[in-house]
């Protein structure tokens, strides 16, 4: 079997550039898995986890939203905010789950509630704490 080149690259950097084995990742229409030799495929990306093996490792990233590419064996994945396991603060993503949830039920005056920034927020906080806690 091949090898695939896995990027995951954020406004602010490049935070993977790596020969993987296999990569699953959040895409809009449901997780889809990418081995080597797998056809072209655009797809958005969705706060969520993604995955991949090199050797008999695997490797987890917290992701917001964003695109995917898969060409010639290589997975680009362009996303607003990515966070590697170790570096996530479950105590803050919790923190930010629980504001997003308190705007959603509308505790705050109705005016000031931006629905689907809060929504994005959510799933966001979600996707992080989804990840952190596989690590623990």
């Amino acid at each position: 079997m091949g090898e695939l080149h896995l990027e995951v690259v954020t406004p602010e950097k490049v935070l993977v550039s790596e020969k993987v084995d296999s990569v699953v990742a959040p895409g809009t229409l449901g997780q889809f898995g990418v081995l080597p030799g797998h056809t072209s495929l655009l797809t958005g990306i969705v706060p969520g986890e993604v995955r991949w093996k090199v050797g008999g490792r695997e490797v987890l990233l917290s992701v917001s939203t964003g695109f995917a590419e898969v060409a010639d064996d290589k997975v680009a994945i362009l996303v607003d905010a990515a966070e590697r396991v170790e570096e996530i603060d479950l105590e803050r993503a919790r923190q930010a789950l629980d504001r997003a949830k308190k705007r959603l039920a509308g505790e705050m005056k109705k005016e000031e509630v931006d629905f689907t920034r809060a929504e994005a927020a959510l799933n966001r906080a979600v996707a992080r704490i989804r990840v952190a806690e596989k690590h623990l």
